[in-house]
C-alpha cells in the first residue's frame, strides 16, 4: 500500500501552509506527528479533523500526515509551509521570552535598560570591529550580539508600565514605517533618483519629520569625540550653520594622516594629557554654539 503523503509545517508559524500544503490535504484525512501538535490544534481550532499519529508509515495512502521538518527520514515529503526570510529571529523572540519569564534565567530576569546599556555599546564595537577585520564568521556572531541586544532592551520595555510600554514588533513596525517613508522612490512616486539625490532626499524627509532645531539634536554624545565632532560639522554644513576653521592638513592620504593624529595622541600622552578627553570639551562647546544660534535664528525668526 503507498504510504501517506508527509506534509511539513513550521514549528514556528502554527496553522501557515502554503498553496503546495493545502493542495496536500485536500480530500485526505489529517493526521499529526508531534513535531506538528501546533498546527495541529489551529487546523482543529478552524474545524478540522485532525488526528495524533507517531509513525507516518503506518498511514493509509488516504492521509496526509503533517510532520515537522527532518520528522520523517527518507521518504519525500511535500514542503506544506515554506517559511519566509527571516522566521528565524521568531526563535529569537521565542528564547528571549523564555529567559524572562518565571523559571528562566535569574540573570536575565533581574535586567534593566540601565544595566544594559553598556553591553550595547560594547557588542556594537565588538561587531564593528568584525566588520574592519572583514571576518564573515566574526560577524556573523557579533550581529547577532547586537540583534540580542535590540531584543533583549524591547523584552524588558514589554514588562514596563503603561506609559513606558512597547515590545519587538512595536520597534520592527517603526522602522519598517521610518524605511518607506524615506525611500520614495522606491516606494512611492518620487521617481528614480541617483546617490545624491536619495541622500538629500533622505535629509529632506528626516528634517520634516524631527522639526529639529540645531543641528546638535539626534547627535549621540556617547560617541567618540572624534566621530561626534564630524557628525556636528557635517550636519551643521548642510543646515548653513558655522563651522569650525578648518587646519591645514599637510597630508597625501588618510594613512598620513592617521600617523599625524597618532602623533598628536602621542605627545598630550607624554603631557599627561588625554587626548579624547580634549577633543570631546572642544566638541562640547562647539555643540554649545550651535545651540545658542539656533536659539538666536529662533528668535529672529530666520
Amino acid at each position: 500500500m503507498p504510504p501517506a503523503v508527509v506534509v511539513t509545517v513550521s514549528p514556528r508559524l502554527p496553522g501557515l501552509l502554503g498553496p503546495a500544503g493545502w493542495a496536500a490535504l485536500a480530500g485526505r484525512r489529517v493526521a499529526a506527528l508531534p513535531g506538528a501538535a501546533a498546527t495541529a490544534e489551529v487546523l482543529r481550532a478552524a474545524g478540522w479533523d485532525v488526528t495524533d499519529a507517531t509513525d507516518a508509515a503506518a498511514l493509509d495512502a488516504d492521509v496526509a500526515c503533517l510532520a515537522a521538518p527532518g520528522e520523517v527520514a527518507g521518504r519525500p515529503v511535500v514542503d506544506g509551509a515554506p517559511e519566509p526570510p527571516g522566521a528565524r529571529l521568531l526563535d529569537v523572540v521565542a528564547v528571549m521570552d523564555r529567559l524572562r519569564s518565571p523559571g528562566g534565567c535569574p540573570w536575565d530576569a533581574e535586567q534593566t535598560h540601565s544595566s544594559l546599556r553598556g553591553y550595547l555599546l560594547e557588542e556594537a564595537h565588538e561587531a564593528y570591529d568584525a566588520i574592519v577585520d572583514d571576518d564573515p564568521v566574526a560577524m556573523r556572531e557579533e550581529l547577532g550580539d547586537v540583534l540580542l541586544q535590540v531584543v533583549f532592551h524591547a523584552r524588558v520595555a514589554a514588562e514596563a508600565d503603561p506609559g513606558r510600554r512597547f515590545d519587538v514588533d512595536d520597534v520592527a513596525g517603526e522602522l519598517v514605517d521610518k524605511l518607506v517613508r524615506r525611500h520614495p522612490h522606491v516606494f512611492g512616486d518620487a521617481g528614480p533618483r541617483d546617490v545624491a539625490g536619495v541622500e538629500a532626499g533622505w535629509e529632506e524627509i528626516k528634517k520634516a519629520e524631527k522639526q529639529r532645531r540645531s543641528p546638535t539634536e539626534g547627535v549621540s554624545r556617547s560617541q567618540p569625540a572624534a566621530a561626534w565632532g564630524a557628525a556636528l560639522v557635517r550636519r551643521a554644513g548642510r543646515a548653513g550653520f558655522p563651522v569650525p576653521e578648518a587646519a591645514d592638513l599637510g597630508s597625501a592620504s588618510p594613512e598620513e594622516l592617521g600617523e599625524r593624529l597618532l602623533a598628536v595622541v602621542t605627545a598630550a600622552e607624554q603631557r599627561g594629557w588625554d587626548a579624547e578627553d580634549a577633543l570631546r570639551e572642544a566638541v562640547r562647546r562647539y555643540a554649545g554654539e550651535l545651540d545658542a544660534e539656533a536659539r538666536r535664528r529662533e528668535r529672529a525668526g530666520e
